[in-house]
């Protein structure tokens, strides 16, 4: 149940940012804290909802009683299908109607503080360049992992972005043919766009080149060391690393 502790956001950036820190919450519930998200929705319970915070926390509690809610409410009774479908499947649904949450939320800033189109399509289009909740929790991302600067299972192996572009066979001062130069700009094109595609897995932002990566070798998706707390250091002394989801993982009975 939230109060609206948090400084209302009146602007498109300032509703962004509110969507981001509550988008940034549910992803920490449904993939590196959830265990202590499984273990809160209790299905002998009454009906739970989950929150995500501006401040990128989360939490499990019932419905606000006023009505109508002073914001749009999250989908209600998520712990009662918990037992009775699969974990992963179930992780999928809240994250489904967590995604719902969040757009009628910003909207619902938007419809209150009187935005017009242009400020409700720069809204939306802000908010459709970040993957969705249930993008980042099932892995359905594109994960490019070439553009990582650390892969545990293949440490020996230079990254393909590491070589040189030049071939050896091609002469430093040889000039490319136009149809080289236009394969040679496709090749880049992708090479970045892949790079822009890398998602971590538990944050869902964007790879940066000054960051360091680590990829699981069970699930295979990429997370910033910072969000499951792994250091370069230690993780050259991992040989397989599990990310917290993937160790999470046991038969539910």
């Amino acid at each position: 149940m939230e109060s609206i502790p948090h400084p209302i956001p009146r602007t498109v950036e300032e509703v962004f940012n509110d969507f981001k820190g509550r988008r940034g919450g549910l992803i920490k519930a449904l993939t590196t804290d959830v265990e202590k998200f499984y273990e809160k929705c209790d299905p002998e319970k009454e009906n739970l909802c989950l929150y995500g915070m501006p401040n990128e926390t989360w939490e499990v509690n019932l419905p606000v009683e006023e009505v109508p809610p002073e914001l749009p409410e999250p989908a209600l009774g998520i712990n009662f299908a918990r037992d009775g479908m699969q974990e992963k499947d179930w992780l999928s649904l809240v994250a489904v109607h967590s995604d719902s949450w969040l757009l009628s939320v910003a909207f619902y800033f938007g419809a209150r503080f009187g935005f017009g189109k242009s400020e409700r399509k720069r809204l939306f289009q802000m908010i459709n360049d970040l993957p969705t909740v249930f993008e980042v929790v099932t892995g359905s991302v594109k994960q490019a992992k070439e553009a990582t600067p650390y892969n545990n299972s293949s440490k020996s192996k230079p990254s393909a972005k590491m070589q040189p572009r030049q071939s050896e066979s091609q002469p430093r001062g040889a000039k490319l043919s136009s149809k080289e130069e236009e394969e040679s700009g496709e090749e880049e094109q992708e090479e970045e766009e892949e790079q822009g595609a890398t998602l971590c897995g538990a944050c869902g932002d964007n790879y940066a080149n000054d960051e360091f990566w680590i990829c699981c070798d069970i699930c295979e998706r990429w997370f910033h060391g910072k969000c499951v707390k792994i250091t370069p250091a230690k993780a050259e002394h991992i040989k397989q690393y599990k990310c917290p989801g993937c160790s999470s993982k046991r038969v539910r009975v």
